[in-house]
């Protein structure tokens, strides 16, 4: 009783049974409640502070921010009146607001992952090196939009596209279409368990997949198996992070691999002739990638 007299004290406050409804409809940080609320940021942390001192909220780190959201359990005595503020009158106009932004927060999302493949400046380098390559058959593990994919294309003898989103492989044949790339072959398949012949490939590429899959090990050693005796493996993932917002959001499995640790797992699968190069962190994002290389002996 003592607990829901003070969430009643509590929530007696506008700005603070405001914020509380935000938050129940949506993980949001301090910069987002100020401008859906309009109050100063000190403010803001202060209801903040009050919500979380008595269990009403909880918060959480994602991409360098602290989220906060609804901590109630259905079973709480207090949600009856967490019910009560989310359907009461929004005067204010929250709620429109919220919406505004929870849009313009997705479009960033879609850019920063997009941000995350490679630039044109790249592609015209990377271009440019692969015109003095033989005609290779390519597999391109965990192909997803078909970025890498199609950039290959265009060297390559024929290239293998693998991914297992129905939904990716269908907007990758379509870029290909788009770009008149009659030497792709899409795959939907499992990366652990693969239909294609061993020991037909010239090149395998793993990029940022690994971390993805439920084994990566085996992943590599199905890659090993595909490969042609000096064939090479190119794996491009992401240095060990801290940002477990991805788990969820994104469907990631692993929070980036140790260079050792994948290094180790190549040795393991029989690869030899390593190289790795580590990228250096770009700007503010908490996303750090490295490449590693190996060959399969002769």
């Amino acid at each position: 009783m003592d607990v829901l007299s003070q969430s009643f004290r509590v929530l007696g406050d506008t700005t603070r049974l405001r914020i509380l409804r935000l938050v129940a409809q949506a993980p949001l940080n301090v910069t987002e409640l100020v401008s859906l609320v309009g109050v100063a940021q000190s403010s803001v942390s202060h209801h903040l502070s009050k919500l979380k001192g008595l269990g009403l909220i909880r918060e959480e780190r994602q991409a360098g921010f602290t989220y906060y959201s609804l901590a109630l359990e259905s079973d709480d005595s207090r949600w009856p009146l967490v019910r009560l503020a989310r359907e009461a009158e929004d005067a204010a106009g929250d709620s429109a607001r919220l919406s505004d932004l929870l849009r313009a927060r997705e479009d960033r999302q879609a850019l920063n992952e997009r941000l995350l493949e490679p630039g044109q400046s790249w592609f015209l380098w990377a271009g440019a090196l692969a015109s003095l390559l033989p005609p290779l058959d390519v597999a391109d593990f965990g192909c997803g939009t078909g970025v890498f994919s199609r950039a290959m294309a265009r060297w390559a003898r024929h290239v293998w596209a693998i991914d297992q989103s129905e939904d990716a492989l269908s907007q990758a044949r379509t870029l290909a279409q788009r770009d008149a790339l009659t030497n792709i072959t899409f795959l939907r398949e499992d990366l652990h368990r693969l239909s294609l012949k061993g020991g037909s490939m010239d090149l395998v590429v793993i990029s940022q997949s690994l971390h993805h899959v439920e084994a990566p090990a085996a992943v590599v050693s199905e890659a090993a198996r595909l490969l042609k005796p000096g064939g090479r493996l190119v794996v491009l993932e992401l240095l060990p992070h801290e940002e477990k917002w991805v788990l969820e959001r994104l469907g990631h499995r692993h929070l980036g691999f140790s260079p050792e640790v994948l290094e180790a797992a190549l040795r393991e699968a029989g690869f030899t002739s390593f190289t790795r190069e580590t990228h250096a962190r770009d700007g503010a994002s908490p996303f750090r990638v490295f490449l590693l290389t190996g060959v399969k002996p002769s």
